[in-house]
């Protein structure tokens, strides 16, 4: 077998092709056979990005290239461009994205989450509240123990929204336990409006507070924006645009 019948037999045998395999001798040399074995690993290379997109629950969001860099008073480009590279994950490093309401933290997450999914890793999108809410809820410790390995088990998890309610010490410990069992072996990715010195209005009396950003914080990258609200900006220019429209409707 010459090397490129070796490359394109490899390759066959990859897709598990049994059919072409089997006549592996009859179609060895056929024209065609390079195309087919394109068409159906980019098939399946698509099916497999449209499967993990969908498992992974990132929902709709605005591509980093229409992101106003400058609206923000502070946010580190550099910072926010390297991510995208995914070098934070090869290492198991957290992100904590910190900055107030609207600022663009969940869009940016979601933004290294799809690069994430578009390079193969395996992503889980949640806010804080639905996957607390959700393991607290679990009625045994088979169905916590199961319901756990669905957040512990993705490359990349996303935390949104950490800060916007309180929660109990049920919901502190289980928050531990997740990042516990993430550390120094996956990346996890956490958008906050709270600094850490506030994380205890977010888990009032919750004696884990401490080790729980101690875990969190180690081997992690933060990144702060600051400014003001881009979604309310979006919201003035779309109220703006129609009262203009309207006045010239009027004339």
């Amino acid at each position: 077998m010459d090397p490129k019948n070796d490359a394109l037999f490899t390759r066959a045998k990859n897709l598990r092709l049994h059919g072409v395999l089997e006549h592996w001798s009859e179609l060895a040399d056929a024209p065609w056979l390079p195309s087919l074995l394109d068409w159906e690993e980019h098939a399946r290379t698509q099916r497999s990005l449209e499967r993990r997109l969908n498992d992974a629950r990132i929902g709709r969001f605005k591509a980093l290239a229409d992101f106003d860099w400058k609206w923000p008073k502070q946010c580190d480009r550099a910072a926010i461009e390297a991510l995208m590279t995914l070098e934070f994950m090869a290492q198991s490093v957290n992100v904590i994205l910190r900055g107030n309401n609207g600022v663009g933290k969940s869009m940016l997450a979601k933004n290294v989450a799809y690069q994430a999914l578009v390079q193969g890793f395996t992503v889980r999108f949640t806010t804080a509240g639905e996957m607390l809410g959700e393991l607290a809820a679990m009625d045994s410790d088979a169905a916590l123990r199961r319901r756990l390995r669905h957040y512990v088990n993705p490359d990349l998890l996303v935390i949104d929204e950490i800060g916007y309610l309180s929660y109990s010490n049920r919901h502190a410990d289980l928050l531990f336990e997740l990042v516990n069992r993430r550390y120094e072996s996956k990346s996890t990715i956490v958008t906050t409006n709270k600094a850490f010195a506030d994380w205890g209005e977010v888990f009032p009396n919750a004696a884990c507070v401490v080790s729980l950003v101690d875990r969190l914080v180690h081997h992690s990258e933060v990144i702060g924006i600051e400014g003001e609200s881009y979604r309310l900006k979006e919201a003035q220019a779309r109220s703006t645009d129609m009262a203009a429209k309207r006045r010239k409707a009027k004339s």
